[in-house]
C-alpha cells in the first residue's frame, strides 16, 4: 500500500494519505437545514480513523438549490456555528483528518415537498429543460439570477473557512447546476453564459475566481466534475471537452478536481452493482417512501425487471470512472482523485501506483466501513466490505444515510463500538 498511504498534496493542505472519503447525502439535517448531533457522530467515526480527507454531502448555498428537504444549506450566517461543531468534531480527535464542505445548487435536479427548503419557489436552471426523472420544470435563469448563484457560493465558501473547515468541494458533476451549465444538453442560452465551451463554463469559473478573491490562496478548492455526461442520443460532454473546462478551472485557482460521471438522466451509471436492493429501498425508505400507496405497488410489481436490467447494463466494476481520467491527466497540474467503486484496497494501489489518478475517493466503501484506513495502516485484513448492494443508495434522502446491507451491518456496529471505546 505504498503509493495509497503517501501523502499528497492539496493546494497549501499536505494530506497523510491518498484514500479520501467521498461525499454522500447524509439525510441528516436539523429542520432549520443545520449540522444535527447525529451527522457530528456520523463524521467522527471516518475522522477516527484518520482519514485524511472528508468530503460532507451536499450543502445548499440557496434555498431553491437545495437538493431535497434532508439536506444541510450553508447560505446564511445561522448555519456557521453549526458547521464549526462538525468541523471541530473531525478536527478532535487529532488524528490527521480534514474536512472540506460540498457546496451544490441542484439547478433543475432538486427534490420539493410541501416541507422543503425552497418550496414554493421556482425551479431554476441554464435553460428551461425538463428533468424526466423527477419531472421538474425549470425557468432559464436570467443574467442577474446567474450573477446572484456566483454569490452565493462566494458567501458559503467564506462561512465554511470562518467555520473552521480545511476546504470546499464545489458540486460541477451529476447534472447539478454547474452541470447543467456545462452541458449543451442542458444549456441552450444565448447570452454570454451559452454556446462556445468557454461561455458554458462561465459560471464554473467565475465562481471559483469569486472564491478564490473572497477567502485568499490559502484555503483548498476542489470540484467534482464528471468524466463524462453519458448522454447518449443528447449534446451531452465527453472528457476531452470536460478536461478542458477543468484546466479553465485551474486557471482561475481550482487545487483538486475528483472525477464522477453521468447526469440523473443517465440512469444508475455512477452507481453499479446490485439494483434490486436499490430499487426497493427507494420505496422502503428511500425518496419514494411519500408515493401514494399504489405507485408504491407499481415500483415493488417493477422490481424485478428494473434491477435485472440495471444489473446488466451497469454491472459492478472496481474503478469503474478510473477510465475518464486520461485527458485530465493530460492537461492538469493539480491532483486528479478517482471516485467510483472503490472498496478493494489493491485496486486503489493499483489505481495511484499507474499514475492514473493521484489519489482515490470512496464513498460506499467507507459507509461499510469507516474504520477501512485505520486497518490499512495497521496491516490489518479489512472488514467488513462492501459488495454494493447499493441499499444505502435506495435510501438516501428519506432515511439517514449508513450501510443497509444486512449481511455487514452487526458486523459494522460491532466496529463501531470497539473503536469509538479505543
Amino acid at each position: 500500500m505504498q503509493s495509497l498511504l503517501s501523502p499528497i498534496r492539496i493546494g497549501s493542505l499536505e494530506l497523510s494519505a491518498r484514500l479520501f472519503k467521498a461525499a454522500t447525502m447524509e439525510g441528516m439535517a436539523d429542520p432549520s437545514g443545520g449540522c444535527s448531533d447525529e451527522m457530528l457522530d456520523f463524521y467522527g467515526h471516518f475522522a477516527r480513523a484518520g482519514t485524511p480527507l472528508i468530503v460532507t454531502g451536499s450543502f445548499y448555498v440557496a434555498p431553491e438549490g437545495a437538493l431535497a428537504p434532508s439536506t444541510c444549506g450553508i447560505d446564511s450566517d445561522d448555519k456557521v456555528a453549526g458547521v464549526r461543531r462538525l468541523a471541530d468534531a473531525v478536527h478532535r480527535p487529532q488524528s490527521g483528518a480534514h474536512l472540506f464542505v460540498q457546496l451544490n445548487h441542484g439547478g433543475r435536479q432538486v427534490v420539493r415537498n410541501a416541507d422543503s427548503t425552497g418550496a414554493g419557489m421556482p425551479i431554476l436552471s441554464a435553460s428551461a429543460v425538463a428533468d424526466p426523472i423527477l419531472w421538474n420544470r425549470a425557468r432559464a435563469m436570467t443574467e442577474g439570477q446567474v450573477a446572484a448563484v456566483v454569490e452565493a457560493f462566494a458567501s458559503s465558501a467564506a462561512r465554511c473557512a470562518e467555520a473552521g473547515c480545511d476546504g470546499v468541494e464545489l458540486h460541477a458533476g451529476h447534472g447539478f447546476l454547474i452541470s447543467q451549465f456545462l452541458s449543451p444538453h442542458t444549456n441552450r442560452r444565448r447570452d454570454r453564459y451559452g454556446g462556445s465551451l468557454r461561455r458554458r463554463a462561465r459560471l464554473f469559473t467565475d465562481i471559483v475566481a469569486a472564491i478564490r478573491r473572497r477567502v485568499g490562496g490559502d484555503f483548498p478548492i476542489i470540484a467534482k466534475m464528471n468524466g463524462a455526461d453519458l448522454l447518449p442520443g443528447r449534446r451531452g460532454l465527453s472528457g476531452d471537452a470536460l478536461a478542458e473546462i477543468a484546466r479553465m478551472a485551474q486557471e482561475e485557482g481550482l487545487d483538486a478536481v475528483t472525477l464522477t460521471v453521468g447526469h440523473y438522466e443517465s440512469g444508475l451509471a455512477m452507481l453499479r452493482g446490485q439494483m434490486r436492493p436499490m430499487v426497493r429501498g427507494l420505496v422502503d425508505g428511500g425518496l419514494g417512501s411519500g408515493f401514494h400507496p399504489l405507485l408504491k405497488l407499481g415500483v415493488r410489481a417493477a422490481t424485478p425487471t428494473v434491477a435485472a436490467v440495471g444489473y446488466l447494463l451497469w454491472r459492478r466494476r472496481e474503478a469503474f470512472n478510473l477510465r475518464y481520467a486520461a485527458p485530465f491527466k493530460d492537461r492538469l497540474r493539480i491532483p486528479v482523485v478517482s471516485v467510483g467503486g472503490f472498496a478493494d484496497p489493491a485496486a486503489m494501489e493499483a489505481a495511484i501506483a499507474s499514475g492514473r489518478c493521484d489519489a482515490v475517493a470512496s464513498a460506499r466503501g467507507l459507509l461499510a466501513n469507516p474504520y477501512l484506513l485505520r486497518q490499512l495502516r495497521a496491516e490489518v485484513t479489512p472488514d467488513p466490505t462492501c459488495d454494493f448492494c447499493n441499499a444505502c443508495a435506495g435510501r438516501l434522502i428519506g432515511t439517514p444515510t449508513s450501510c443497509h446491507n444486512p449481511a455487514l451491518t452487526r458486523r459494522r456496529r460491532v466496529l463501531l463500538d470497539v473503536e469509538a471505546d479505543r
